[in-house]
């Protein structure tokens, strides 16, 4: 397991282009509403990606209720604060059992 935290959308772009990870856990934080590059990163690596945020964000203001992310995760948990995290985990942990990959 590797953690990493960016703040550069370049270097967020770096990390998931290299593919260094069996599944990729994202908060991109502000960068959801706004990314088309993050969001064709991710679709274009052939890995699992989990978005994560610690807010709910379909409680919070209109126009961060549109996140271009979700259209190309597995899933996206939001709302739980830190365990929001947690979920993740375990969610990527269930993925990777499903296919056989030990984690």
């Amino acid at each position: 397991m590797r953690i990493v935290q960016l703040n550069n959308e370049g270097e967020i772009l770096d990390v998931i282009q290299k593919g260094d990870y069996r599944v990729l856990i994202i908060n991109p934080a502000a960068y959801t509403h706004t990314s088309i590059a993050i969001r064709d990163a991710i679709a274009a690596i052939d890995k699992p990606a989990i978005e994560v945020h610690l807010s709910n964000i379909h409680k919070r203001e209109e126009f961060r209720r549109k996140s271009f992310i979700a259209e190309v995760a597995v899933g996206q948990i939001s709302g739980f604060g830190t365990d929001s995290y947690l979920l993740a985990l375990r969610a990527a942990k269930n993925i990777l059992s499903s296919k056989g990959v030990r984690s």
